[in-house]
């Protein structure tokens, strides 16, 4: 494995558990909800231009993973949608990364 594809695993591991301690700190403080998580993310101006500014990035990269496995046929690279989307940008755009660089046979 080249040193590139290891950064991108790192990265996606990194983008994983990283905000998954944030987000279980506030299942811990509010309940294991759903809805006690989004509504805190609506908190204030800078929070919700955060919120949108992922959900943007989130489509776009989406996007862009079905767009190339179309062309390329590399379908285990969609792997990454559900990762950006149940997990985060933080851990979906490193993932793609990393399969999308793999050998492709």
């Amino acid at each position: 494995m080249s040193p590139l594809r290891m950064i991108y695993l790192a990265l996606a591991v990194w983008g994983a558990v990283h905000p998954m301690y944030w987000f279980i700190a506030q299942w811990r403080q509010d309940g294991f909800t759903l809805a006690a998580l989004t509504d805190s993310w609506f908190v204030t101006p800078g929070s919700i231009g955060l919120v949108w500014d992922l959900t943007i990035a989130a489509v776009a990269l989406t996007v862009w993973i079905l767009a190339e496995t179309w062309v390329r046929k590399n379908w285990l690279a969609l792997l990454a949608v559900p990762a950006t989307f149940l997990i985060g940008v933080s851990c979906g755009l490193p993932l793609y990364l990393f399969l999308r660089t793999r050998p492709v046979a």
